[in-house]
């Protein structure tokens, strides 16, 4: 089966489909990537988006807005991974959409909201799309997230020793999967989230993320600030645990400054850059670590990688790149195969990574032009898997 995985992260920079040939062959989960397309917001909704999210307040008219005209961004996306990845035949798409709040409090999830309207997307396209993974996993007592565990543990559980594969995004998660015994997954904290609301505030947002690093390269870490920083409590809830920018927008580094002193633009750079590299790498620490597979957009940040590999001392630290899985492209190929797993009836979590009840088939179906006609349900489930990248 040929699907389209499509995705925007919380950095919201972009919307990424990534297309792969899947297929269930005598128990072994074959997935071969075809491709990526990627597509910018257009200005004057990105600006929607960033006004709506926290710490900001919005209308149920903007909400309105914004989930047509997110919808129909995936779709335009949707229709060229078709195109120009798919030869015009794929058969599924799966949407993740634009996660806009995800209500935790206390280290419990208590709703989660994703927005683009997948209609749009099953209308463009002609093919049935699956959307809303995360809230099912919420309903049964899950943080929701990071939902990407489960594409991990299948493609890292053959490794010796303990693989944890790390996601650079807005936030940052990781995966830790060990040769034996129970994965866990977790939000570690802030990536890019505030390293990218302190570049736009600065520069009034004519830039909106420090491109290369350079701005934090000509700073230097103020140690107080970092401190501050450091001691917020999320940082010692225990696992399985998520956030978003309802926690960490510029709100939260404005709080920070008060009472530190100025701290110039570079010096703040660096500042929420190590933040990053020692949050990271001190939840990576206890987790006893042989690797670090990093992805996300993170990794094109040379200075944050620098900081994050002298924090992690001598665990070895690469992207997934090296192991045959694109770093651009990994979220977006990950939500591919979630939605290969539902179309099949195949539970696309793990309760050791999510902490809910148990696994779940995720999503829902909206139909294509023609009649909604799923494949045969797999027999097994997940654990019973084999995997493998072409």
């Amino acid at each position: 089966m040929r699907v389209v995985g499509l995705m925007s992260g919380t950095s919201y920079d972009a919307v990424d489909a990534a297309a792969a040939d899947i297929t269930a062959d005598g128990g072994t989960l074959r997935v071969t990537p075809l491709g990526l397309v990627s597509a910018p917001w257009d200005d004057g909704l990105r600006a929607l988006l960033a006004g709506a999210l926290p710490p900001a307040r919005t209308s149920l008219g903007d909400v309105c807005r914004l989930d047509t005209g997110i919808g129909r961004a995936f779709a335009a996306v949707a229709v060229r991974a078709v195109g120009e990845l798919c030869a015009g035949r794929a058969e599924l798409i799966a949407s993740h959409g634009q996660t806009v709040h995800h209500w935790a409090e206390e280290g419990r999830v208590f709703g989660t909201l994703q927005l683009g309207e997948p209609a749009w997307i099953a209308e463009a396209t002609g093919l049935p799309v699956v959307s809303g993974f995360r809230p099912r996993d919420v309903a049964a007592g899950g943080q929701g997230a990071p939902l990407v565990s489960l594409v991990d543990v299948l493609w890292l559980r053959s490794r010796p020793g303990v693989s944890v594969a790390l996601n650079l995004g807005g936030i940052a998660n990781l995966t830790a999967v060990p040769a034996a015994g129970e994965p866990v997954a977790f939000d570690t904290g802030p990536g890019n989230a505030l390293m990218d609301a302190a570049v736009t505030e600065l520069t009034g947002g004519r830039r909106t993320y420090d491109e290369d690093g350079a701005l934090a390269a000509a700073g230097r870490v103020h140690e107080p600030l970092l401190a501050r920083l450091s001691g917020d409590p999320y940082y010692r809830l225990p696992p399985p645990r998520t956030t978003g920018k309802e926690l960490f927008h510029i709100g939260h580094v404005r709080r920070a400054l008060e009472g530190v002193g100025p701290v110039a633009p570079a010096d703040l750079l660096a500042t929420l850059t190590a933040l990053t590299a020692r949050t990271v790498a001190a939840a990576v620490r206890p987790l006893g670590a042989a690797e670090v597979i990093a992805s996300g957009g993170g990794t094109r940040n040379p200075v944050l990688m620098g900081m994050l590999r002298a924090e992690l001392g001598g665990t070895a630290l690469v992207t997934s790149d090296t192991l045959g899985l694109p770093a651009a492209a990994k979220e977006a190929l990950a939500f591919a195969v979630l939605g290969f797993l539902t179309a099949h009836g195949v539970a696309g979590t793990l309760p050791s990574c999510t902490g809910a009840r148990g696994a779940r088939i995720l999503g829902s179906l909206t139909p294509g032009r023609g009649p909604l006609r799923l494949p045969a349900v797999m027999p097994g489930d997940i654990n019973s898997l084999s995997f493998t990248m072409r």
